[in-house]
């Protein structure tokens, strides 16, 4: 990948990931005060604090462009042009010293994702995507894995922090645990989504998610020839809540799976 223009959307979104991927290195490892955003979504100061540093690289160069970011600092803008941030995704693996955790930014101009850089600070793992260019990871392009029937594929997923949704998340797993060679659940659909683009999974599913979650990923998974909609095949897009990534080779089996697990017991 040729490198980009320092001031272009995908060299600031690589600047300010590189600079709170350095932050959240100097913070790890190190004894975390929490506080909870729900009964057990946490958020430290570092989450704060590298929220901070990517809306402040945003803004230098494009003050009157929108930020959509976890912890709120985002603000209004142009709404042709938009920001989704996620300064810490894996924020409870953080807190704990377990070394699952990334930065995750996307800018979509129009309506379409345009660019996306999710950066996992411990393995120094840089992954980016640009619109119609391919994805790429420290400088190697991407392709999702081979054809793999779902039975010998390596999944991922996630749970809510709403305990109310455990029963259909539950139901899911546990279909889909029966389906496929084995399950991962490591604690942030960034990387999640990260891993489908590299091959290292076959599919990733997951609901209840915000955009900052959702919108790199996206592009990472479709820019690497993967196959991304919602759960239940429509389209997927930032502000859904949910997705299905895959290789596309097991897609339509895993939609078939999780259409049983909502139809109930």
């Amino acid at each position: 990948m040729d490198a980009p223009a320092a001031d272009s959307p995908l060299g600031v979104a690589l600047r300010a990931a590189r600079r709170a991927g350095a932050l959240l290195r100097r913070g790890f490892g190190r004894r975390q005060a929490v506080t909870l955003k729900g009964e057990i979504d946490l958020v430290t100061a570092y989450d704060h604090r590298a929220e901070a540093l990517i809306v402040e690289t945003i803004r230098a160069r494009y003050p009157h462009h929108a930020v959509v970011a976890e912890e709120g600092r985002g603000a209004g803008g142009t709404p042709e042009h938009c920001w989704y941030v996620d300064p810490l995704d894996g924020t409870t693996n953080f807190a704990h010293g377990y070394p699952v955790f990334a930065v995750s930014i996307a800018y979509e101009r129009a309506g379409d994702l345009e660019c996306a850089v999710t950066y996992d600070p411990t393995r120094k793992e840089c992954f980016v995507a640009q619109r119609g260019r391919g994805a790429w990871l420290n400088g190697r392009r991407l392709a999702v894995a081979p054809a793999t029937p779902l039975d010998q594929g390596l999944l991922a997923t996630g749970f809510p922090y709403d305990r109310a949704n455990y029963p259909l998340a539950l139901r899911r797993w546990e279909r889909l645990i029966r389906a496929a060679r084995a399950v991962r659940r490591a604690g942030s659909a960034a990387l999640d989504l990260a891993y489908v683009a590299a091959g290292r999974f076959d599919g990733f599913w997951e609901d209840w998610l915000g955009p900052w979650d959702l919108a790199a990923g996206l592009l990472l998974v479709r820019e690497a020839g993967g196959a991304v909609t919602d759960l239940q095949g429509g389209p997927a897009g930032p502000r859904r809540g949910q997705v299905l990534a895959t290789s596309g080779h097991i897609h339509a089996a895993m939609l078939a799976v999780l259409a049983e697990a909502q139809a109930g017991p």
